[in-house]
C-alpha cells in the first residue's frame, strides 16, 4: 500500500520490487533496459478496472484493440497532420475503460495507447501532449500537481469542459505506454485534485506493473 499526500492506493505482493525497478525502466539510457512492448491483453489489463476504483460505475470495462490504419483510435488527436501521425501511426495497439459516479453524473475516462518502444512512445507523447495540454480541456485551464508518476506527465483543470462543468486531462507515459485520464460533470464541483493525482498514480503503476512482467494490482484504496 502506497500513500500520496496521505491517502492511499494499494499495490500487489511485488510492490518493493516494481519501485526499485521504476528508477531504472524510464528511457532506458541509464542502465535500466529497454521497456517492453505490451500485447492486446496487456494493454487491456493496464487500464484500471472496477476493483481498481471503487465508488464508480463501469460504463466501458476494460477492452483493446489492434488500431485500423484507415480510423485511428478517437483518443489519438494532435494539432496538424504531421503530429497526429507522429502520435497515431506507430499504435500497435489501445484500448479503454469508463466510469461514472452519482449524483452529478461526474465521468472518469482511462485510455492507453500502445508503441512498440519507447523512442515511438516519447515523440507521440510530445505530439499528444500539444493537444492536450493548456486549455484544451476548457478555457483557462490551470496545471493540477500529480507528483511525478510515470516518465511525463502533465495534468490540467477547467471550469468548464466539454459536460459544461469542471474537467480534468492528465496525460502520462510510461515506457511505451501513453496514458490518458479525464473527467467531468454538469455540476459545479470538480474532482478534487487529489482524486487527479491519485488516479494518476494508479494507472502510472498499472503500466509499469506490466511493463516489469507481473499482474497489475494498483488500486484506489476506498470508494
Amino acid at each position: 500500500m502506497i500513500r500520496v499526500d496521505g491517502h492511499r492506493y494499494i499495490r500487489g505482493a511485488a510492490a518493493g520490487a516494481a519501485l526499485l525497478l521504476l528508477a531504472g525502466c524510464g528511457s532506458g539510457e541509464d542502465g535500466g533496459g529497454a521497456a517492453k512492448a505490451l500485447g492486446k491483453a496487456e494493454v487491456s489489463s493496464v487500464l484500471p478496472d472496477a476493483k481498481a476504483v471503487p465508488g464508480w460505475r463501469s460504463v466501458l470495462t476494460p477492452d483493446a484493440q489492434e488500431p485500423n490504419p484507415e480510423f485511428p483510435p478517437s483518443v489519438c488527436l494532435s494539432v496538424n497532420k504531421k503530429k497526429r501521425a507522429t502520435a497515431c501511426d506507430h499504435i500497435t495497439y489501445w484500448g479503454a475503460s469508463a466510469y461514472a459516479r452519482k449524483p452529478d453524473g461526474t465521468s472518469l475516462n482511462f485510455w492507453t495507447l500502445a508503441y512498440k518502444d519507447e523512442k515511438s512512445a516519447d515523440a507521440a507523447y510530445d505530439a499528444l501532449a500539444e493537444y492536450y495540454g493548456g486549455d484544451r480541456v476548457g478555457v483557462g485551464a490551470v496545471p493540477v500537481d500529480i507528483g511525478e508518476p510515470g516518465d511525463e506527465r502533465e495534468a490540467n483543470r477547467a471550469e468548464m469542459g466539454t459536460m459544461g462543468g469542471p474537467a480534468t486531462i492528465t496525460q502520462l507515459r510510461v515506457g511505451t505506454t501513453v496514458l490518458g485520464i479525464s473527467t467531468g460533470n454538469q455540476g459545479k464541483e470538480a474532482v478534487s485534485d487529489q482524486e487527479v493525482k491519485e488516479f494518476a498514480a494508479v494507472f502510472a503503476e498499472r503500466a509499469q506493473q506490466v511493463q516489469n512482467g507481473e499482474k497489475p494490482s494498483a488500486a484506489v484504496a476506498g470508494g
